[in-house]
């Protein structure tokens, strides 16, 4: 079975051809800057050998319609095709937000849609995006599951103590105001792969996740279901992130709209895109702010510590959340690849039974890997997250 999986964002598409027999990606590609003047698609195809062809074209896109017959071209009917448009069994789509309704993945009908469409309010920066590229899927393969896979979905098993704000009832029976997570296939995936590289059943362990990258989360596993996430109605609550401020007091809207005089529009978007690491130092690429600190900027180095001491202080919450931890696995862009990141994280944390082997944490590499010392309490890993898998699989099983 191939499956097509595609993240349709809302200037780009990513999309990769899953091979499920043996889960290889057969090819993966990006279609960026969609409706600018410009506009880039980069492939890469593998064959079924060792050799990978690369395919770079530069051309306008005005649509992501077009934007995604280009890659299927590419996939399909190009120089480097690997498959007809027959030879793809099941389409899957990354979905941020499915809200309460949308619970586990599902098979598109006619009749969702408008369903799905009340979900864009949740995610209105990604929602529209990855429903209509959805839509433009189905017109290309009109008989072919399409399967959306929703971010939300695993943070579901929530219980209402963990989901629920202290608001007035009828905001969350009328409007649905609640706590719903995000990056739940990755929290997922990697909690998934630790039980595996432990020998153990996920349903027989308690597990921190933490997805960090540009935008970052931390979640409680318990048994295998979720029951806490640090993401709430939206992705902007919880850790500090690139550019937004993670948890605020709330008054801090009243608070600028009176003394800055901005509405909330303008509100919104300082603490979504000029807020968190960049807010603090100007800076939100993590290798930006480690060369800073090694020239004596302070402001990096506070950037750092407020991020890495506020995922400690979730650690600890979810410790206590949990009763006992088996394990705590940091993946996604900086989760994976910042050491420094990761030892500043569990800074003090000894005397919990959390000591980092600093040797093997600061070795680079793309597998999976142990971090922690023989004699820690705790298993530390780092778990290399593959959502594109994940929703293959998931797909593949919707659809069987």
């Amino acid at each position: 079975m191939k499956v097509l999986v595609i993240n349709s964002g809302s200037s780009s598409i990513k999309y990769q051809l899953i091979d499920m027999t043996d889960e290889s990606v057969m090819v993966s590609g990006l279609v960026e800057r969609i409706g600018e003047e410009q506009g880039v698609l980069t492939s890469k195809t593998f064959p079924g050998t060792d050799r990978e062809v690369k395919t770079k074209l530069e051309q306008p896109i005005p649509t992501h319609s077009e934007g995604l017959q280009l890659s299927i071209d590419l996939i399909c009917t190009g120089e480097n095709a690997v498959c007809t448009m027959d030879e793809i069994d099941v389409v899957g789509h990354r979905v941020v937000a499915g809200g309460e309704k949308f619970n586990h993945p599902v098979i598109i009908t006619e009749d969702m849609w408008p369903d799905l469409t009340e979900t864009e309010r949740l995610a209105p920066l990604h929602n529209p995006a990855n429903l209509g590229g959805a839509k433009d899927a189905t017109k290309l393969f009109p008989n072919v599951p399409q399967v959306l896979v929703f971010d939300t979905a695993f943070h579901q098993t929530m219980p209402p103590h963990a989901y629920m704000y202290a608001l007035p009832y009828e905001y969350y029976e009328e409007d649905h105001i609640r706590r719903y997570g995000a990056h739940g296939t990755s929290h997922k995936y990697v909690a998934n792969e630790c039980a595996s590289l432990m020998d153990k059943k996920v349903e027989d362990m308690n597990l921190i996740t933490i997805h960090m990258g540009n935008g970052a989360s931390i979640s409680a596993v318990k048994n295998g279901l979720c029951v806490d996430t640090s993401m709430g109605l939206t992705p902007l609550e919880g850790l500090v992130m690139g550019t937004r401020s993670g948890d605020v007091d709330p008054a801090v809207h009243n608070y600028l709209a009176v003394n800055r005089g901005l509405d909330i529009a303008a509100i919104d978007n300082i603490l979504h895109k000029e807020s968190g690491l960049k807010g603090l130092c100007g800076m939100n690429d993590m290798r930006d702010i480690h060369a800073a600190i090694e020239k004596g900027d302070e402001r990096a180095q506070l950037a750092l510590d407020v991020q890495t001491y506020r995922t400690r202080k979730y650690i600890g919450s979810y410790m206590a959340v949990l009763g006992s931890v088996d394990a705590i696995v940091f993946t996604a862009g900086i989760g994976e690849n910042d050491d420094i990141v990761r030892a500043e994280t569990f800074k003090g944390m000894e005397p919990f039974g959390m000591k980092i082997d600093t040797e093997i944490n600061a070795t680079r590499s793309k597998e999976a890997r142990k971090i922690s010392t023989e004699d820690s309490a705790v298993a530390i890993w780092v778990i290399p997250t593959n959502e594109e898998l994940a929703i293959a699989r998931e797909a593949m099983m919707l659809a069987k």
